[in-house]
This record gives structure tokens, sequence and C-alpha cells, in this order.
């Protein structure tokens, strides 16, 4: 079931869910509005290998913004970090962001129980456009689990993306062992 806004100021004031910056004015009717962080990277080779480590080179957007271009992949991060305890967050591209063609995430729109950090965003896009640091980028949306919770992102020993950044952190697949 997803959280309405009422659910979710609730879950604000229990502390099950945290968004830090937190405006009221982004809260949705069932949603709550992220925003791209001014931090984008890139991946220095061209070629990715899953069981390496792929280095990233990172840039600042700056106020004349940044022209996202078709053919690479982009990561980027939410200015919102956030936290959820007891609820499923899901983050979706807000539709006029899917309007000018942008995509951003290739497959990781679900979060788990546990995870806090801010969101690093898998962005594409099908033509050039220009994109800006504040501007708002996607949603979250969160859903109740049914049943009790054994393994909270954040607790377990193997989770790989549990370090807090303000940065886009790059594929850790090559920690996997296959």
């Amino acid at each position: 079931m997803i959280l309405t806004d009422a659910k979710i100021l609730e879950g604000i004031e229990r502390g099950d869910i945290v968004i830090e910056p937190f405006d009221r004015k982004h809260l949705g009717t069932n949603s709550y509005d992220v925003h791209l962080g001014k931090t984008l990277a890139v991946y220095k080779d061209r070629v990715l290998d899953a069981k390496k480590h792929n280095k990233v080179e990172y840039f600042e957007i700056g106020k004349e913004g940044f022209v996202l271009e078709p053919g690479t992949l982009y990561l980027g991060v939410t200015q919102e970090y956030t936290e959820s305890h007891t609820e499923v967050p899901f983050l979706e591209g807000k539709s006029s962001i899917g309007r000018l063609g942008i995509d951003i995430h290739a497959t990781a729109g679900k979060g788990d129980v546990g995870f806090c950090n801010s969101w690093t965003l898998e962005i594409s896009c099908v033509q050039p456009v220009r994109v800006y640091a504040g501007m708002p980028i996607g949603q979250l949306i969160y859903f109740s689990v049914d049943g009790d919770i054994l393994n909270y992102y954040n607790k377990k020993e193997n989770a790989k993306y549990t370090e807090r950044t303000t940065r886009p952190v790059e594929s850790m697949m090559w920690k996997n062992a296959f």
C-alpha cells in the first residue's frame, strides 16, 4: 500500500522516515519531490567491467547548468539525504523530467528498508538537455511492508552503499563474488 501525504508526515514525526532537508511544499498527495544535487560523475573508461572497480570522474554543475548528451551514463545524486526504517522507498522520475527525455534510474528504483543515504541517480537522455542543480528530478513513494523485517539494509554485513555521501556512488558490483 502506498503512503499518503498524511502517512508520510506521520512517519517523519515518528522518525521512521527521514528527509533532510525537508520542505513541506515538496510533499505531494502520495510522494515527496527530490532535487538534483550539484555533483555529477561519469565513468573514466568507455568499456565497463562488472568484475572490476570502474573509476569515475566527478564534476559540479555550474549556475549555467550542464548539458547531458545521449550515449553517456551520468551518475547524479539527490540533494536530499533520506532514511526509511519501516517502509520501502521507491524513487521515480517526475513526469516533467520524462517529458524532457531524461531517465533517472536504469534499474534501481526501489530502496530497502534501512537504506540511509542520498540517492545515486543513473541518468541518461534521448537528446541533449540542460539540467540544473536544485531542479526537481524525482519523487519518493513509500510503501508499507507486511511482516517482520529480519535484514535491514543498514545492518547487512555485505551492504555496499552505506557510507553517507553527498556525491554519486559508482557501481560496487565488483565486490560481489561471482
